[in-house]
């Protein structure tokens, strides 16, 4: 089941598993220490959605960004999901609520999943805490055809 709130309206049961799967997968999996509480929660809203038993399966979150954009961050699968389809499932309900151009920051390793949606690297490749990471842009033009049906995703 997929859930969608702002951190106002969010329980602090499904605020503490998002961040916790955030954690366990960023800061400890990828071992990146950083600082994940960035103040950006403050102003996203947040995605996230449960398997059947109530474990959280994914997770991420949509920012306006001031430019008119909308950019979607903090994209992860739980580690006992992934293969599944839930954390496509759960950005093609994000992507799908959204209008005009949306960017992101994709590990590289992850482009493929994110051009899988219309998307396409749109800049050249930076290093964020020790893992290659490209820009990316799902334009106008590929949210239109996304609903037509003729996108793929």
């Amino acid at each position: 089941m997929i859930h969608r709130a702002r951190l106002d309206d969010m329980t602090p049961r499904d605020l503490y598993a998002v961040l916790a799967l955030r954690v366990e997968v960023f800061v400890v999996e990828q071992e990146c220490a950083y600082p994940e509480l960035d103040g950006l929660d403050l102003e996203a809203e947040h995605w996230w959605s449960r398997a059947a038993g109530g474990e959280l399966t994914a997770c991420l979150r949509v920012l306006a960004e001031p430019d008119g954009t909308t950019r979607i961050g903090r994209v992860v699968s739980a580690p006992g999901f992934r293969g599944t389809g839930a954390g496509a499932a759960l950005f093609g309900a994000a992507l799908s609520s959204t209008t005009g151009p949306v960017v992101l920051g994709a590990q590289v390793r992850s482009q493929g999943f994110y051009e899988r949606f219309g998307f396409a690297v749109s800049g050249p490749g930076y290093d964020e805490d020790g893992i290659p990471h490209v820009p990316m842009l799902r334009s106008a033009t590929a949210d239109a055809q996304a609903a037509g049906g003729s996108s793929g995703a």
